[in-house]
């Protein structure tokens, strides 16, 4: 009996043991119940056919040879890609996975991925032939655009006549590559009738803004013209219908594309569109898109890892930030917008790693509103070290310049305001200071 009552000591002590030692995993966790509702909030928009991930994720057949890889990215939190910090001020469009959709994706790799029954799952999301919205119009570059195999491809500009017939209110618009292998990231410009920018240019035709720089006239670029739509890997569609907004594009406007392209290893060629959602009814207020504080003059140096960079732009009348993107190049760490309102309160409203392959937007879930004089400070900082492994040349100094080897600093923002108020009476950009110039007029005599 002592023999017998010894082995019930001891099976219970080692069932016990293994009991402390297992993860505290529910076997009930599946697919279709658990897992689904999870990829379509977080992961479908872009795992899905014509988009910038690499594979969909939009069955249990599709998902279930993926369930370890997508456990590590969750946990490192590397997937889906999100860099806010947390913030005071909400996102609306905020990617981040909470600890209990973590521990679900984990939970369910754990236990062998199980389908479960297809009765527990939520109806399939409904996407639009391929757009992030319903687009009511759609402008597509005219001819496909040629592009090398390999070397620097310098940017390219082409005007495409849309010829608006009536003034338009536009609550959100996307860009979308014809080619993603090729496009690194575009803006879709809107020119009105009044501008001089490219009014000799050929429609359809794409102009080098290196060797054709007389027909694009680039000091004109900011002149009256606003960016409608963008493209960068895993932006999607803009919108513009926050607290009854709206863009506007005069009657008689064209559009031009300004596209960013790398070569691919053979050669392509590339044909992207504008999808637009129109607004019917004229709204109170305007949505603007600014490229926000910028410094033209920034100087790198060599082989250093926390380099600071600063920008400053000045709000002329009272409006609400609705919406940052940062934008640097392949030294850029992370990013802070800093307001520093008329009374001296300063604030950070936004601050996150930055990601050179994932240039992320963030819509704030409640626009900020923005006193007459408060400035707006963006703060960046790079690492031109050795140890950046996405680093060019790290014995480089570095300046203000187009390519992925060059750098830039700012921060693109959309602004709410008055819709009778002139675009032009919003916001103070300082223009590119004197340094920034010269330097601009050496590398041309070099």
């Amino acid at each position: 009996m002592a023999r017998c009552g010894s082995k019930t000591v001891l099976y219970s002590y080692l069932f016990a043991v293994a009991a402390m030692g297992a993860p505290n995993y529910s076997p009930s966790v599946t697919y279709h119940k658990d897992v689904l509702p999870v990829l379509q909030r977080h992961c479908q928009g872009c795992h899905r056919p014509g988009e910038a991930a690499p594979m969909a994720l939009l069955s249990y057949k599709e998902v279930r040879p993926w369930a370890k890889a997508i456990k590590a990215s969750v946990v490192s939190r590397k997937m889906p890609p999100w860099f806010a910090d947390p913030n005071p001020h909400a996102f609306s469009n905020d990617r981040h996975l909470t600890g209990a959709e973590i521990n679900t994706l984990v939970t369910w790799a754990n236990t062998g991925a199980p389908e479960g029954s297809k009765r527990d799952a939520p109806p399939p999301l409904s996407f639009h032939s391929g757009w992030n919205l319903k687009p009511d119009l759609v402008v597509e570059v005219p001819k496909p655009v040629p592009l090398p195999a390999s070397g620097t491809i310098n940017y390219r500009f082409i005007l495409v006549k849309a010829n608006f017939p009536n003034d338009m209110w536009v609550k959100a618009a996307e860009m979308r590559a014809g080619n993603s292998k090729v496009l690194h990231h575009g803006k879709v410009w809107v020119r009105p009738p009044s501008s001089h920018w490219m009014e000799h240019a050929v429609p359809g035709q794409a102009y080098d803004d290196l060797t054709q720089r007389d027909i694009i006239a680039p000091d004109q670029m900011n002149r009256g013209n606003e960016v409608l739509g963008k493209f960068n890997p895993g932006l999607g569609a803009q919108r513009f219908d926050l607290d009854g907004s709206a863009k506007f594009v005069p009657k008689g406007s064209d559009l031009v594309f300004e596209m960013h392209y790398t070569a691919a290893g053979q050669p392509e060629t590339d044909q992207s569109k504008l999808g637009i959602e129109i607004e019917r009814n004229p709204p109170a207020n305007r949505y603007l898109f600014s490229i926000g504080p910028a410094n033209y003059g920034l100087v790198i140096p060599p082989g250093e890892s926390n380099v600071e960079i600063t920008s400053e732009a000045t709000v002329l009348t009272d409006c609400r930030l609705a919406y940052i993107q940062p934008h640097m190049h392949l030294r850029g760490k992370d990013y802070e917008l800093r307001l520093v309102y008329p009374d001296g309160k300063t604030e950070t409203v936004f601050k996150g790693k930055f990601d050179f392959a994932w240039q992320l937007g963030y819509n704030f879930a409640d626009p900020v509103p923005l006193p007459k004089g408060t400035r707006i400070v963006g703060i960046a900082h790079f690492d031109n070290s050795p140890n950046n492994p996405f680093n060019p040349d790290p014995k480089k100094e570095v300046r203000w310049g187009p390519q992925n080897a060059d750098e830039m600093s700012n921060g693109f923002l959309g602004l709410i305001f008055d819709a009778k108020l002139p675009p032009d009476s919003v916001i103070h950009l300082p223009g590119p200071g004197l340094g920034y110039r010269l330097g601009k007029l050496w590398d041309s005599l070099r």
